[in-house]
């Protein structure tokens, strides 16, 4: 077998998979730790209604919840990595679950924590601070949480909305069980007659493929699985912009976009103004649509043609250990203390890297804090591959720097920020790139991957954005998500995106039914945001060296102890301004400019 054929879990070399005994030794360990953290729940509610009686209270109740998240995430964490190994095991999938119902058993028992903290005249709680000076350290967080004080309703409603959590989470989790296990693809059919797997996990690679005739079977096949089920995937996709709207509407948000963004602190203007700005710039990608068709010199530009490098000859595989290398080389910029933890990771085996039987599908960084983040990957030896490498690592580093350098209370880092450390890696590592080569159709291949970074992380997580919120909208509007209704919203938004040099193909109106991300309320525009904010990153970083590293490094370092906006502002971005998108956007056509230029050379 070779390391790529897709395998058994047991069958798999265990060095390329990730190590997790430093969470739970065994299974057995977990089932202990899970009994003992119940013992929270009795610990929580022993200071109901004492949080505004002194700060020495509020005090030991703020630490409580450092103690809680602790024990409590390595629970979850252990059980979701356990479970995505194979999505068809049961008995983690019975973990998860249970990890799961101690969370919503924990966030009922502190419902009344809420409440009470924003009950808090401001001039009791400023006396709390200066009778009880451990308070200090959560005062941010205190903060944060009298922000949002319009939202918070009363105990016994906090409580209610605590305890249908555990419902509310029934579509994304259902549709994850659904996508990852239940569904079952043909193989696809290349010129040749030979077939090849076909899979979630395989879908994309075979789109890169140079055998049209592959692309287009493979295309054919995977989507017709998934219209063969459209009715069931819009009854998830109903239900989840359904909770969306309960839970926005019960804490008296205008929409459930507005809640999402508010959690994180994030002016509801930001995702209006992507959307406006890369719909003022669509020409672009209609252009970059139109050189693809002429490069690759086609009658006619599907959909299943958009992914298969431009230039052909130049695609090589990279095996993991090369990509591994690489990877090294390209962020050695961020200084040694950053490639150290970088070395720590691939030593310890920290990633899971080789597709398996039932694997989840893609690719993420865990962001548990102890003892460290984890990585998922579906390893293909391709250049996505290569850049999915770099991408997680991001994640990673900022998990891992963030919980090194500050108390577990600010340890986290907020949804906006998630993508930004991410792509700076990218960036980063599509600069080393370009700087070590000199062959004219190699920079070609590597402009024409830059072009589809820009192409799906701004252009088409925008248009998902558009997608995601007209659903809302609908939703709002008391309309009913149909799978006729979502196909043809999701049909019209290819084609204004993707432009007359395209043929959007009819069978893309049901790609919405394969895209996690709807189920992440409001996710998907922060991938354009970030890009946009880490292409100045990354061009700040290479222009100005130690200094640009420093604030980066801090940004980095600094997890939610600031906002969101003021995080980035440290590392150089204002994202209230449209200058970020807009620049993006502009490099994006300079790199169109180029690789016209050297496709007539």
């Amino acid at each position: 077998m070779s390391e790529l054929e897709v395998k058994t879990r047991a069958e798999g070399d265990p060095a390329y998979q990730w190590d997790l005994t430093p969470i739970f030794p065994d299974d057995a360990a977990w089932r202990e730790a899970l009994e003992r953290a119940g013992e929270f729940i009795p610990r929580l509610e022993a200071f109901r209604g004492r949080l505004g009686s002194s700060g020495e209270s509020l005090l030991e109740y703020m630490a409580l919840g450092e103690e809680i998240s602790e024990a409590v995430e390595p629970l979850y964490g252990y059980a979701s990595l356990k479970s995505d190994e194979d999505t068809a095991v049961s008995v983690y999938q019975d973990m998860r679950s249970k990890a799961r119902s101690l969370l919503v058993r924990l966030s009922t028992a502190s419902a009344f924590a809420t409440p009470e903290i924003i009950a808090i005249p401001d001039g009791t709680l400023e006396g709390f601070y200066a009778a009880a000076p451990g308070l200090e350290k959560y005062r941010i967080a205190l903060d944060e949480t009298r922000r949002r004080r319009a939202h918070i309703l009363s105990e016994r409603e906090e409580a209610l909305l605590a305890g249908a959590g555990e419902v509310a989470a029934a579509p994304y989790n259902i549709y994850n069980l659904f996508e990852s296990a239940d569904l079952k693809f043909p193989d696809a059919i290349d010129s040749e007659g030979e077939a090849h797997p076909l899979s979630n996990g395989s879908f994309v690679t075979l789109l890169h493929s140079q055998d049209r005739a592959l692309r287009a079977d493979a295309f054919a096949r995977f989507y017709d699985v998934y219209l063969g089920m459209q009715n069931t995937a819009a009854a998830l996709l109903d239900a989840q912009m359904k909770q969306l709207k309960f839970f926005s509407g019960a804490r008296g948000y205008d929409s459930a976009r507005a809640a999402a963004l508010d959690v994180t602190n994030v002016p509801l203007p930001v995702y209006d103004s992507l959307v406006e700005a890369v719909n003022a710039n669509l020409g672009e990608m209609h252009r970059y649509m139109a050189l693809r068709k002429k490069l690759m010199g086609l009658d006619a530009l599907h959909m299943y043609d958009i992914y298969t490098p431009m230039v052909a000859d130049a695609d090589a595989a990279i095996p993991y250990a090369q990509a591994r290398q690489t990877v090294l080389e390209a962020l050695s910029v961020l200084g040694e203390d950053y490639g150290a933890v970088l070395r720590r990771a691939f030593a310890e085996r920290w990633i899971d890297v080789y597709e398996n039987t039932g694997k989840r599908s893609g690719a993420y960084s865990s962001g548990l804090a102890r003892p460290h983040p984890y990585i998922l990957l579906n390893h293909k030896n391709t250049l996505d591959s290569l850049f999915t490498l770099a991408h997680e690592l991001g994640h990673t580093m900022h998990s891992y720097l963030s919980a090194k350098n500050q108390p577990t209370v600010y340890a986290d880092y907020v949804i906006f920020v998630a993508e930004v450390a991410s792509t700076v890696n990218e960036s980063l590592l599509m600069r080393h790139l370009l700087g070590k080569t000199t062959d004219r159709r190699q920079r070609a291949y590597l402009i024409n991957y830059f072009l589809e970074q820009f192409r799906t992380t701004v252009y088409r997580q925008t248009m998902f954005a558009e997608f995601e919120q007209r659903c809302g909208e609908m939703c709002a509007n008391g309309d009913a998500l149909t799978a006729e209704a979502l196909n043809e919203l999701y049909y019209g938004l290819n084609r204004r995106y993707y432009g007359p040099a395209t043929e959007v193909d009819e069978r893309i109106k049901i790609e919405w039914a394969r895209i996690p991300h709807f189920y992440y309320d409001y996710y998907v525009f922060q991938y354009a945001t970030g890009f946009s904010a880490a292409i100045a990153i990354s061009s700040r970083i290479l222009a100005e060296g130690q200094s640009a590293v420093g604030d980066y490094l801090r940004f980095l370092s600094l997890g939610c102890s600031k906002t969101p906006i003021e995080l980035l502002k440290i590392a150089g971005v204002d994202m209230t301004t449209p200058e970020p998108v807009n620049a993006a956007l502009k490099l994006f056509g300079e790199l169109i400019d180029e690789m016209e230029g050297l496709m007539k050379e």
